[in-house]
Protein backbone atom coordinates (compact mmCIF):
# COMPACT_ATOMS: atom_id res chain seq x y z
CA UNK A 1 0.00 0.00 0.00
CA UNK A 2 3.35 2.54 -0.01
CA UNK A 3 2.41 5.60 -2.66
CA UNK A 4 -1.43 5.67 -1.79
CA UNK A 5 -3.01 8.56 -0.24
CA UNK A 6 -5.07 8.52 2.81
CA UNK A 7 -8.38 10.00 1.30
CA UNK A 8 -9.82 13.00 3.45
CA UNK A 9 -12.99 13.35 3.64
CA UNK A 10 -15.13 15.15 5.06
CA UNK A 11 -18.62 14.91 5.87
CA UNK A 12 -21.02 17.53 5.15
CA UNK A 13 -22.19 19.79 3.17
CA UNK A 14 -20.71 20.44 -0.78
CA UNK A 15 -17.66 22.87 0.24
CA UNK A 16 -16.65 20.14 2.74
CA UNK A 17 -15.28 18.37 -0.39
CA UNK A 18 -12.63 21.14 -1.26
CA UNK A 19 -10.15 19.39 0.71
CA UNK A 20 -8.45 16.59 -0.52
CA UNK A 21 -7.26 15.52 -3.40
CA UNK A 22 -7.52 16.87 -6.97
CA UNK A 23 -6.33 15.01 -9.79
CA UNK A 24 -4.27 17.06 -12.37
CA UNK A 25 -8.03 16.40 -15.07
CA UNK A 26 -9.97 18.17 -11.62
CA UNK A 27 -7.51 20.92 -11.09
CA UNK A 28 -7.68 21.92 -15.18
CA UNK A 29 -11.67 21.97 -14.77
CA UNK A 30 -11.31 24.13 -11.76
CA UNK A 31 -8.76 26.48 -13.61
CA UNK A 32 -11.81 26.75 -16.65
CA UNK A 33 -14.32 27.88 -13.91
CA UNK A 34 -12.19 30.17 -12.25
CA UNK A 35 -11.77 31.26 -16.10
CA UNK A 36 -15.37 31.22 -16.67
CA UNK A 37 -16.49 33.28 -13.59
CA UNK A 38 -13.94 35.79 -13.63
CA UNK A 39 -14.18 36.41 -17.85
CA UNK A 40 -18.44 36.25 -17.65
CA UNK A 41 -18.49 38.41 -14.04
CA UNK A 42 -15.69 40.79 -15.47
CA UNK A 43 -18.09 42.18 -18.54
CA UNK A 44 -20.93 41.86 -16.57
CA UNK A 45 -19.67 44.43 -13.62
CA UNK A 46 -18.60 46.53 -16.62
CA UNK A 47 -22.27 46.20 -18.46
CA UNK A 48 -23.78 47.01 -15.29
CA UNK A 49 -21.90 50.04 -14.21
CA UNK A 50 -21.55 51.30 -17.61
CA UNK A 51 -25.21 51.56 -19.09
CA UNK A 52 -27.13 48.95 -17.35
CA UNK A 53 -27.26 45.04 -17.90
CA UNK A 54 -30.05 44.77 -19.98
CA UNK A 55 -29.76 48.04 -21.90
CA UNK A 56 -26.35 46.97 -22.77
CA UNK A 57 -27.44 43.70 -24.47
CA UNK A 58 -28.21 44.72 -28.26
CA UNK A 59 -30.16 42.53 -30.19
CA UNK A 60 -28.58 41.60 -33.32
CA UNK A 61 -28.69 38.55 -35.14
CA UNK A 62 -25.55 37.57 -34.35
CA UNK A 63 -25.80 38.26 -30.59
CA UNK A 64 -28.92 36.25 -30.55
CA UNK A 65 -27.27 33.42 -32.22
CA UNK A 66 -24.98 33.02 -29.83
CA UNK A 67 -27.27 33.65 -27.23
CA UNK A 68 -29.22 30.81 -28.35
CA UNK A 69 -26.50 28.77 -28.48
CA UNK A 70 -25.34 28.96 -24.80
CA UNK A 71 -28.54 28.90 -23.60
CA UNK A 72 -28.83 25.57 -24.92
CA UNK A 73 -25.95 24.34 -23.56
CA UNK A 74 -26.73 25.36 -20.43
CA UNK A 75 -29.72 23.75 -20.37
CA UNK A 76 -28.07 20.40 -21.36
CA UNK A 77 -25.31 20.98 -19.14
CA UNK A 78 -27.89 21.43 -15.93
CA UNK A 79 -29.51 18.09 -17.47
CA UNK A 80 -26.36 16.52 -17.22
CA UNK A 81 -25.43 17.72 -13.81
CA UNK A 82 -28.35 16.55 -12.76
CA UNK A 83 -28.48 13.26 -14.42
CA UNK A 84 -24.90 12.17 -13.95
CA UNK A 85 -24.56 12.97 -10.18
CA UNK A 86 -27.70 10.59 -9.63
CA UNK A 87 -25.76 8.36 -11.26
CA UNK A 88 -22.58 8.61 -9.39
CA UNK A 89 -24.34 8.98 -6.49
CA UNK A 90 -23.29 12.46 -5.58
CA UNK A 91 -25.04 14.82 -3.65
CA UNK A 92 -25.76 18.36 -3.80
CA UNK A 93 -26.07 18.59 -7.45
CA UNK A 94 -28.62 21.68 -6.95
CA UNK A 95 -25.67 23.97 -6.18
CA UNK A 96 -24.27 23.61 -9.14
CA UNK A 97 -27.69 24.24 -11.37
CA UNK A 98 -28.29 27.26 -9.04
CA UNK A 99 -24.92 28.15 -9.33
CA UNK A 100 -25.34 28.37 -13.01
CA UNK A 101 -28.37 31.11 -12.35
CA UNK A 102 -26.41 33.61 -10.17
CA UNK A 103 -23.43 33.11 -11.67
CA UNK A 104 -22.61 31.84 -15.22
CA UNK A 105 -22.89 27.81 -16.60
CA UNK A 106 -19.14 28.92 -17.97
CA UNK A 107 -18.64 28.95 -14.39
CA UNK A 108 -20.63 26.40 -13.11
CA UNK A 109 -20.38 23.28 -15.16
CA UNK A 110 -15.83 23.58 -15.12
CA UNK A 111 -16.61 23.20 -11.37
CA UNK A 112 -19.00 20.20 -11.37
CA UNK A 113 -16.62 18.51 -13.80
CA UNK A 114 -13.86 18.69 -11.05
CA UNK A 115 -16.13 17.49 -8.62
CA UNK A 116 -17.10 14.74 -10.85
CA UNK A 117 -13.51 13.83 -11.37
CA UNK A 118 -12.50 13.76 -7.99
CA UNK A 119 -15.59 11.84 -7.04
CA UNK A 120 -14.88 9.55 -9.15
CA UNK A 121 -11.59 9.16 -8.21
CA UNK A 122 -11.88 8.65 -4.30
CA UNK A 123 -14.51 6.12 -5.56
CA UNK A 124 -11.86 4.11 -7.41
CA UNK A 125 -9.42 5.18 -4.33
CA UNK A 126 -11.71 3.03 -2.17
CA UNK A 127 -12.73 0.28 -4.62
CA UNK A 128 -8.69 -0.49 -4.92
CA UNK A 129 -8.45 0.13 -1.18
CA UNK A 130 -11.99 -3.03 -0.53
CA UNK A 131 -9.63 -4.92 -2.90
CA UNK A 132 -6.33 -4.68 -1.04
CA UNK A 133 -8.30 -4.90 2.23
CA UNK A 134 -10.12 -8.52 0.70
CA UNK A 135 -6.70 -9.88 -0.74
CA UNK A 136 -5.09 -9.90 3.09
CA UNK A 137 -7.90 -11.86 4.26
CA UNK A 138 -7.87 -15.68 4.53
CA UNK A 139 -10.51 -17.46 3.31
Amino acid sequence: MSGERPLSVVPGGPLASLRGDWNGRARGYLILAALGLIGTWWFNARTFGEIGFFAGWPWPPGVLSITVDLLIVAIAGCIFIIVESQRLGMRHAWVFVLGSLVTAIAFTFPLFLAFRERHLSHVQCDACQARADGHGRSS
